[in-house]
């Protein structure tokens, strides 16, 4: 009977402590829920290269160097170190050490005054996390706390939380910080005597000043070392060499390498303690130094700024920023970031105007355009050594970077066409202005930044193919390319821009640089104020801008002079002598013959021909017609057309074919060539030779469209003039249907303008006519 007695009441105890303990987990769990743990710090921000060395450290937001340790940075030896002096117990105990308590507890009552902590590292944190006044309510609610990380974090997780937060003097919190700014080296570097050193101090964290105390900390350390011995917690050895080891620990300025883009990333990832930037650290150096040292040459011609992006072509990442020559200078704001401030590019957009050309089958490499003076309806571009070449090919025209061929090129191709495809390539400014860029935008009158640029052309080192660069390591590659030209396209594009025999090549540069084989374009904006080199090879782009943050424009800034020097020093320290090889042409570029004169098809007339590249199934295929058969008498003084071509006694002969504005040309310039014989004038049907490529008078002034000024106090004359094909002899002007005058096609024409609609018509004497219209108002 006492057995069944004593054995229900052993079920009623064991019911009534499980229900105590249920209440009690209950209790707690509602507590954890109703007042959860805020571990959430605001730690300062580090930089990082790809290799993990620091390149920048910004203060917290609380204004605190409190630097993130990450978990595999807590080496073996700082682990034991830490947790033979501060909680031996740390891996056993549920957040406090009941035994550890209860002596601290016996030992106080003793003496009457508090003679012994049982604070356990998780009790310590939760002190570090939540500050109080020492009571024994706050030491009450320490426990709670100390219960919740035990129960959210792990061992590993708490012991980092707490060596992220431990005190180090002054505004200097966590053992990454004091290893970083006392010892200049991250922990997993240190030493058993500096992480011994850095596990003394935060107790004394007032007296025990590193930099300033530096006996007194050095007798705490070999204090503790001492104890490590007697322990056992390390080799012998280890611990004579670390108490002989001499402490020179100073406090040192945070890392502030490549402070431009540190800023962006920063700016970009505002919560993240540490950014991993696709840097390469080495490269990042050489380039500062570079830019650094080639703006203080440029100095003394009042150039003062540069900025530099380099990207690796394979994995598009950025591994090198540097956005002014000197972040430091404030007065020639060095703190602005070239990289992405908008400027004007010059011609340094003329490859993709050449590679849209290439794919619309408008061109080939050998495809004869015309540099001379064109009027596109009021825009007269000019070129940069206000010189006219003539009849160029495409590749000449690209390499030498002629002005009035890529006008005439990009109002075949068209601007909406040219701004959609830079838009779609991820220039933000030419989204904005899209609407209002004509002609002038392939000249520079537009903006757009180096980053765009520079991602341009690692699209071109990448067949064509553009995509967003990468500058952490945490992003993955974007899956958004775009193909803005072909890969025949971007091959042509890079063959030609490989050409060193060229005007953008710096002075004299053979006896002062060596040379790289990279495809390179550089620019010159309006009233040198940006000098642009944009350059690549297999491995790396390069983009580098020189001028001045204020706007101000220097007489001796070119692209070609200023800045592809340092384009080619910072290639030559990258990649110098690059055993990658070299670009291939794809599959689908084919060669053919052409004729040297037009670079189509050969015709006729044809002689001496010469290899081209075509894009199969794109480029056009086009008869050359640069000269064109006409029946003449014998003496060559008439022409004859099929209507009135005698039945004997003709000749057929072949003269130049030019358009309207070659012939001109040719004619301001006293190129002799000779021209098509009067035709007949016999002949009763005027219309006789004009073929289906014949061209009507190309009126040059006035301009279609716009509107014209007069004073009626001070009426002016206004300049009529044309550019024919070169077998006209004579042209009729008409004002409002009305003939006004006959005129040879060279000659200008004046007249005295009217308010009003005017309508203006030009015919030569094969019956071709053209016209426009012009509103004249009065001031």
């Amino acid at each position: 009977m006492l057995e069944k007695v004593a054995s229900g009441v052993k079920r009623l105890w064991r019911y009534r402590l499980i229900k105590a303990f249920v209440a009690l987990w209950l209790i707690l769990w509602g507590l954890d829920r109703a007042f959860p743990i805020n571990t959430s710090v605001p730690y300062s921000t580090l930089v990082t290269a790809r290799d993990g060395q620091i390149l920048h450290a910004f203060l917290s937001r609380d204004d605190k160097w409190r630097l993130y340790t990450e978990l595999p940075e807590i080496t073996p030896a700082l682990r034991d170190a830490i947790l033979f002096k501060e909680d031996r117990y740390f891996r056993y105990h549920p957040g406090f050490n009941p035994v550890a308590m209860l002596r601290a507890a016996f030992r106080n009552l003793l003496s009457g005054r508090r003679t012994s902590g049982a604070s356990t590292i998780t009790m310590q944190t939760v002190r570090l996390l939540e500050p109080r006044e020492r009571t024994y309510s706050s030491k009450l609610i320490e426990l709670f706390r100390a219960l919740q990380l035990e129960w959210h974090y792990s061992k590993d997780e708490i012991l980092q939380l707490y060596l992220n937060l431990i005190p180090y003097g002054g505004n200097i919190e966590g053992l990454k910080s004091a290893s970083l700014l006392y010892f200049g080296k991250p922990p997993a570097l240190l030493s058993l005597a500096e992480l011994t050193t850095l596990t003394v101090i935060p107790n004394r964290p007032s007296s025990l000043r590193l930099g300033q105390n530096n006996l007194l900390v050095a007798e705490a350390r070999n204090h503790w070392l001492t104890r490590f011995r007697k322990a056992g917690l390390f080799d012998e050895a280890a611990i004579t060499d670390a108490i002989q080891e001499p402490l020179t620990a100073y406090r040192r300025n945070a890392p502030q390498l490549a402070p431009h883009v540190s800023r962006r990333l920063r700016a970009a990832q505002v919560d993240v303690p540490i950014v991993r930037s696709t840097l390469n650290s080495n490269v990042q150096a050489t380039a500062e130094r570079l830019v650094q040292n080639y703006a203080n040459r440029l100095r003394a011609l009042n150039i003062h700024n540069a900025a530099v992006l380099i990207v690796d072509n394979r994995t598009r990442e950025v591994v090198a920023y540097v956005g002014s020559a000197d972040f430091s200078n404030t007065f020639d704001g060095g703190q602005v970031d070239g990289v992405r401030a908008v400027r004007s590019p010059g011609s340094a957009l003329k490859p993709l105007l050449y590679g849209l050309a290439f794919d619309a089958g408008v061109i080939t490499p050998r495809t004869k355009l015309a540099d001379v003076p064109t009027n596109f309806n009021g825009y007269e571009p000019d070129n940069y050594d206000r010189r006219f070449n003539g009849s160029v090919t495409a590749e000449f025209a690209l390499a030498n970077s002629l002005n009035i061929p890529a006008v005439a090129l990009l109002k075949e191709i068209g601007t909406p066409m040219m701004a959609a495809s830079l838009r779609k390539a991820g220039f933000a400014t030419i989204r904005k202005q899209a609407s209002d860029l004509g002609l002038s935008m392939i000249l520079g009158g537009c903006g757009v930044t180096l980053e765009e640029m520079t991602q341009l052309y690692t699209g071109l080192a990448n067949q064509g193919s553009v995509s967003p660069l990468r500058f952490t390591s945490s992003t993955e590659p974007s899956g958004n390319a775009v193909q803005l030209v072909s890969p025949e396209a971007a091959y042509l594009i890079t063959h030609t821009l490989t050409q060193i025999t060229r005007p953008d090549l710096p002075n004299n540069f053979d006896n002062s640089y060596h040379l790289p084989r990279i495809a390179w374009k550089t620019g010159t904006s309006y009233g040198r104020r940006d000098a642009w080199s944009i350059g690549y090879n297999q491995r790396y782009t390069v983009g580098v801008w020189v001028g001045n943050f204020s706007g101000v424009g220097v007489a001796e800034l070119s692209g070609a002079n200023t800045a592809t020097p340092l384009l080619f020093q910072l290639m030559n320290a990258l990649d110098y002598n690059s055993p990658n090889g070299w670009f291939r042409p794809p599959k689908n570029l084919t060669i053919r013959l052409v004729c040297p004169e037009t670079g189509d098809v050969p015709g006729e007339f044809c002689k001496n021909l010469v290899t081209d590249y075509s894009i199969m199934g794109v480029s056009r295929y086009r008869r050359c017609q640069h000269q064109k058969a006409v029946f003449t008498n014998a003496a060559g003084t008439l022409a004859y057309c099929a209507h009135c071509r005698p039945d004997s006694g003709s000749v057929r002969r072949s003269y130049l074919n030019l358009s309207p504005e070659m012939a001109a040309f040719y004619q301001s310039r006293h190129i002799p060539y000779e021209l098509v014989p009067m035709h007949n004038p016999a002949c009763e049907r005027v219309f006789g030779m004009t073929g289906t490529d014949s061209q009507p008078p190309l009126i040059t002034s006035l301009n279609d469209g716009s509107d014209y000024f007069i004073s009626p106090k001070q009426p002016t004359d206004m300049a009529l003039s044309c550019q024919t094909a070169d077998d006209v002899q004579l042209i009729f002007w008409y004002l409002n249907d009305k003939l006004y005058r006959k005129a040879r096609p060279a000659e200008t024409v004046f007249f005295r303008p009217r308010p009003g609609m005017l309508k203006i018509s030009c015919a030569d004497d094969r019956g071709r006519h053209s016209d426009l219209r012009v509103m004249i108002r009065t001031e």
